[in-house]
């Protein structure tokens, strides 16, 4: 039970507000009765903290409360109540103990039966097969066997799974090792890699200091251990030299050379990339490879091919290709690392997201490698914070001020706003009379100090001396001003996509691929894609899942070869499942050439509309043909 009360208190982390317990079902794939039977045990298992509240709306986290049944579960230092604890502590165990463990020991020393034993060895066992560790047995012992690195990489994989969210928390780390040098450690660290001119990816670096703690522990326990030799380019030495030295001063631990080697591999291939605050021209002269820098080079004039952007800088192209380097190096070693926003930006960038996945596919066919979304998602990264930083995507909001004549009121007032804000909006007119009419307004929104008769939506009222409360009023209405743009530009042509013969409603299928067929084959059927289309979108979802939220998946080809721009839709009342997610809706995108200047704004924001879960779920339930449907989008999109 507390395997599954914990899947659905990760739905509801999730989660910002209410959620039902149909919702939940969905997304558990269980039925309303057991997610009532998951709260309960949850609600038990934190009693007296009220972790989860319930009303008519559904339920809902208390984070405060969550937080705090977490910090005390993770306290419990001895206490291996559930599954999970114990094949924790069974797999440090065994790791530990070369001559092996015996089973009936066991059971006496966790206050467990036998058989509760052998189900959790059985777990073992698919951990340790899964990093290359075999259990075996004779008689009531069990051992595990393997390499040194074999052992090193199921601890790793130990803690890597724990992590719900993606990330690799480092005070669990420290409390499994015994040890709180970690964070001291870490911040001298990344102050050696800053010192000697390497950008640090904060996102990996709690990945190698597990790495770290492991290699301490095992040496500390057996002063010779044996992990694969492996080789650090010369560029590299100063790392090497450098991280032997604090590992020396933090944890009184004189590492040998294979275990520095291995680790500063990990940070030369996960963490760090040279040539922080040196110009471009050097960078590629000292650090870049050639040949990578040439295949960066050459997919981005594909990608500006295919979707029309603008990607050619080369300082853009080289950062790529430093990257570049370090991803072959671990997808050659099949150590990906680990990328927490997965997820995000899935859901919040589908169209960088899908770029990525477009890049990715060319790297992989060119250096003959795979990768996963971890990977793929590090290359969305490099990708929005250059988009991001070559222009703002959506237009200023225009703004009329409206703030009664008082001295020079009006012009402190207009002076906040534009230093607060100047970015977001620009204002068009200040006016200071009282005897406003306000439909005379040709702006976005409006701004006042005092307010008036019959005003509109887009009318915001603000303190005449401007508070940080109006300026998050302010931020908040510029938000949905801009969203009302967007979705105001897709409606129209968002429909026009849409037809009849390409409508099926609960449709089921034994798979993602079998339910791209099915999808489609109606638009071959019309003329509107060939056969190739339609196994590019298959060769497209086994790369990375469309899933890009929870209710709706999105399968394509990466290539716009359709006659005309067109969507094939599933609209299902029961989810099914779509790579880690369960989707009701599944809707197949087919676009054409003549299509690819809208491709960005469409595909971002049909996501964007099927993102809310409460509106998604009542478009299905009255979504009963093709016209209802057509009807409740409009709805949607409207909001």
């Amino acid at each position: 039970m507390s395997d599954k009360y914990e899947r659905l208190l990760e739905q509801l982390v999730r989660s910002e507000g209410w959620v039902t317990a149909t919702e939940l079902a969905d997304q558990l794939g269980v039925t309303t009765r057991s997610v009532r039977s998951y709260v309960t045990a949850a609600k038990a298992a934190a009693y007296p903290l009220q972790i989860i509240t319930a009303s008519t709306s559904g339920y809902r986290l208390n984070r405060e409360a969550y937080a705090t049944f977490i910090s005390g579960e993770r306290a419990k230092d001895s206490d291996f109540d559930t599954p999970r604890d114990r094949v924790h502590h069974l797999v440090r165990r065994l790791t530990e103990a070369k001559q092996g463990l015996d089973v009936h020991a066991l059971a006496e020393s966790l206050f467990v039966s036998e058989s509760t034993i052998e189900s959790d060895l059985r777990k073992v066992k698919a951990l340790g097969e899964d990093a290359g560790v075999s259990l075996s047995r004779q008689g009531s012992i069990v051992r595990l066997t393997g390499s040194e690195s074999d052992h090193r990489r199921l601890l790793s994989k130990l803690f890597h799974s724990e992590s719900a969210q993606g990330f690799l928390e480092l005070e669990n780390v420290q409390r499994e090792f015994g040890s709180d040098r970690l964070g001291l450690f870490k911040t001298d660290l990344i102050a050696m890699l800053d010192d000697q001119g390497y950008f640090v990816n904060e996102y990996g670096v709690n990945s190698v200091l597990l790495h770290v703690a492991i290699a301490v522990d095992r040496v500390v326990r057996d002063p010779v251990p044996s992990p694969p030799s492996v080789t650090v380019d010369a560029a590299h030495e100063p790392v090497t030299a450098g991280l032997a030295a604090l590992i020396s001063s933090h944890f009184d631990v004189h590492l040998g050379d294979v275990d520095l080697e291995y680790l500063a591999k990990l940070l030369t291939t996960r963490v760090i990339t040279p040539g922080q605050g040196q110009p471009v021209h050097q960078v590629i002269e000292n650090y870049v490879d050639a040949d990578n820098l040439e295949l960066v080079r050459s997919v981005v004039a594909q990608v500006t091919e295919e979707y029309l952007l603008d990607l050619n800088d080369e300082a853009f192209m080289v950062r790529l290709a430093l990257h570049l380097g370090n991803l072959v190096a671990r997808a050659h070693d099949n150590t990906f690392s680990r990328n927490p926003l997965v997820r995000s930006i899935k859901t919040s960038y589908p169209m960088i997201y899908d770029v990525a996945v477009f890049i990715a596919s060319q790297i992989q066919r060119a250096k003959s490698i795979t990768m996963n979304d971890d990977e793929i998602s590090y290359i969305a990264l490099h990708l929005g914070s250059f988009l991001e930083r070559q222009s703002r995507r959506e237009e200023r909001v225009t703004v009329a001020i409206v703030c009664p004549g008082y001295y020079d009121m009006h012009t402190i007032l207009r002076e906040r706003i534009e230093s607060e804000l100047g970015d977001e909006l620009s204002v068009e007119v200040v006016v200071t009379r009282v005897d406003t009419d306000w439909l005379d307004f040709s702006t976005d929104l409006v701004l006042t100090t005092f307010l008036g008769k019959s005003v509109g939506d887009n009318v915001v009222v603000i303190q005449p001396f401007l508070t940080d409360g109006d300026i998050d009023n302010i931020r908040r209405a510029i938000s949905t001003v801009r969203r009302h743009r967007r979705r105001a530009r897709i409606k129209d042509d968002l429909l026009l996509y849409f037809s009849d013969g390409l409508f099926l409603r609960n449709e089921t299928a034994a798979s993602e691929v079998d339910m791209i067929r099915k999808l489609g084959n109606l638009m071959v059927a019309r003329g509107i894609i060939d056969e190739s289309y339609v196994e590019g979108a298959v060769e497209r979802e086994l790369m990375s899942s469309t899933a890009f939220t929870d209710t709706i998946a999105v399968p394509h080809a990466m290539v716009m070869t359709a006659t005309k721009t067109s969507i094939a839709i599933a609209v299902n009342e029961t989810p099914m499942q779509w790579g880690d997610n369960r989707v009701n809706v599944i809707a197949f995108i087919a676009f054409s050439s003549s299509g690819r200047r809208s491709f960005q704004e469409v595909f971002d924001q049909f996501v964007e509309v099927f993102a809310d879960r409460g509106d998604v779920h009542e478009l299905i339930k009255r979504s009963t043909d093709f016209g209802t449907f057509i009807e409740q989008l409009v709805q949607v999109i409207e909001r």
